[in-house]
């Protein structure tokens, strides 16, 4: 496997003030750890991160101080608008070991259901899987041709490839083909309820029919 490559440097730490200096110099403070090694504040640099991260990277070669690391990328943190990375972390890996990661879902297919009326409902748009560090995807592939109206597709169903494990619960859906919700629809769904929610109205007529049974 072709890893990405990423250079780092590192950082003291300096609260706030510091991280703020760094990323308008362009850089993101960061964090990497694991394997038994104490954990390492470094600088990377902000642009590579986010095309990293875009580009849908998971194991990638991170060289700080002239040694090179085979690192996951943990977690990015996004500012307020949840756009630009702010925080980044990094964990040592072994290639040979298995780690469980999130993958995009990539569906391939038009359901024949579109043509009975339906529309693709997606519910999932990525999966976490377990799998070996050095074999994970860039997407999990969906099939969704062969949907017909009314079908659902759950996690059970998916055709993970070799060595690769679900960790996400198989009654999950990941899609279906609903029919399609049209102004009619909605407008026949809502005049239903309304005339459900009505109260009975007890007519004039039926009071006085009670009154003379009671006499």
């Amino acid at each position: 496997m072709e890893m990405a490559k990423l250079q780092g440097e590192t950082r003291k730490t300096g609260g706030s003030r510091a991280a703020q200096r760094l990323r308008r110099e362009g850089k993101l403070p960061g964090v990497i750890y694991g394997h038994g090694q104490e954990t390492a504040h470094l600088a990377v640099d902000a642009h590579a991160v986010a095309g990293l991260v875009s580009g849908g990277s998971h194991v990638i070669e991170l060289t700080i101080g002239g040694t090179a690391h085979s690192v996951l990328i943990k977690d990015v943190q996004f500012d307020h608008l949840g756009e630009t990375p702010i925080h980044v972390d990094f964990v040592r890996v072994d290639l040979h070991e298995r780690v469980t990661v999130s993958v995009p879902l990539e569906f391939r297919g038009t359901p024949v259901g579109i043509q009975e009326g339906g529309q693709l409902d997606e519910s999932m748009m990525d999966i976490e899987v377990e799998t070996l560090a050095s074999q994970i995807p860039d997407t999990i592939r969906v099939n969704v041709a062969d949907l017909k109206l009314g079908d659902i597709l759950h996690v059970r169903d998916l055709e993970l490839p070799s060595g690769i494990k679900a960790m996400t619960s198989p009654d999950a859906i990941v899609c279906a083909v609903r029919a399609k919700v049209t102004a009619e629809t909605e407008a026949a769904a809502t005049t239903a309820e309304g005339e459900a929610a009505q109260p009975e109205i007890i007519t004039a007529r039926e009071h006085k029919e009670e009154g003379a049974g009671e006499k």
